[in-house]
Parts: C-alpha cells; structure tokens; sequence
C-alpha cells in the first residue's frame, strides 16, 4: 500500500502545485459553461478527458509511445485556446439549455490525450521498468482526485458569481474565458518550440 500512497500523492502534486497552472486552466476552461446543479454533466466531462489522458498516460509511461517533450508542453496551452475560444462562441441559450452532446465532450477527450502525454512522461522518470501497474492507477487516480477538487472549487466560484452576486451567466463565462485566452496564449507564445 505504501506504494499506491507514493505515487497517488505524486498524482495528486502534479495537479494542485504552482506549477500545474496550465492544467488548472484547462479544467476552468471546460467547467466555466457550467453550474453546481450541473455536476452530473461536469462528471460526464471530466470522465471523458480521463478517458483520453489514461490512455497516453499509459501508452508514455511505459515508453511505448515517444513524442517530444518540447511539443506537448507547447499543445497543452493550444488545448486551452481552443476550449476558451469555444466558450466564447456560444450564444446563450446553448449555455442555459446545452444539446445532449456538445462538441466541449470531444474537445475533453482528444485533448485529454494530450494532457496524459504531459502526465505520462513525468512519471515514467519516476517508474522502475519491474511494476507499472500499480504505479500507473496510483497515479492516475491521484490526478483524477486532484481534478474533481478543482472541478468543485471552480464550480463553487461559477455559484458565487452567478447565483449569490447575481452576474449574468454569459457574461460570467465570456469575462473568465478571455481571462483564460489570453493566458493560455501567452503561456503558448513562451511555448513555442523553436523559441527552445
């Protein structure tokens, strides 16, 4: 057990550290059309992109799959551009009244998959090549335990701004989606592959 516990902790670390912002930012991106009363959509979505990150976590980790490093790191912000772009082009009624399943689905999945590239190629510094499983699901389950806090609290902040302070909640989304956009598109310029 003691292994589990390393490498959860380790999991749940590369999720809630200063560090991790881009990640973070992603996660707001995809949660900022939503609301608390919404959390069984929000769960549906978070599920989606742990589908796509356990995937390239997996396929990294164990060194199956190798992309460099430089790329990823500058796809990630790409990944939160496009979902904060997205955002920003809904009108209200698909934000008070989504379709059954909207593209923001999609986007969760295939960029999880870019994420878990990230995931995967730190842990695989960390791994001996004798276990993997249990290394693999501890931290898997470390950073998917990280993200439902974050989900929570960003959902929380949708609450207070929405429900309590009564902002209207397309202007919430459009206001934290530039916010969001224009960070992202900062981290990809410092980024940017040929600038290595």
């Amino acid at each position: 057990m003691g292994e589990f516990n390393i490498y959860f902790g380790l999991g749940t670390h590369h999720i809630l550290n200063l560090d991790a912002k881009d990640h973070l930012l992603f996660v707001a991106a995809l949660c900022l059309r939503y609301q608390l009363k919404d959390w069984k959509k929000v769960a549906v979505l978070v599920t989606a992109f742990t589908i796509g990150h356990s995937i390239t976590l997996a396929l990294t980790a164990t060194g199956a799959v190798h992309i460099n490093k430089t790329w990823i790191e500058f796809l990630i912000p790409v990944t939160i551009i496009v979902t904060a772009f997205n955002n920003l082009l809904q009108r209200r009624e698909q934000v008070e009244h989504p379709s059954r399943l909207p593209l923001i689905y999609f986007f969760a999945l295939f960029f999880g998959l870019i994420h878990g590239m990230a995931f995967g190629s730190d842990l695989r510094s960390l791994m001996t090549r004798e276990e993997v499983i249990i290394p693999l699901l501890a931290f898997n389950l470390g950073i998917e335990a990280a993200q439902l806090l974050v989900v929570a609290l960003f959902l929380l902040i949708s609450f207070i701004f929405v429900q309590l302070l009564r902002a209207p909640r397309i202007g919430w989304m459009r206001i934290a989606s530039v916010i969001i956009l224009l960070w992202s598109m900062q981290m990809a310029w410092e980024r940017w592959p040929t600038h290595h």
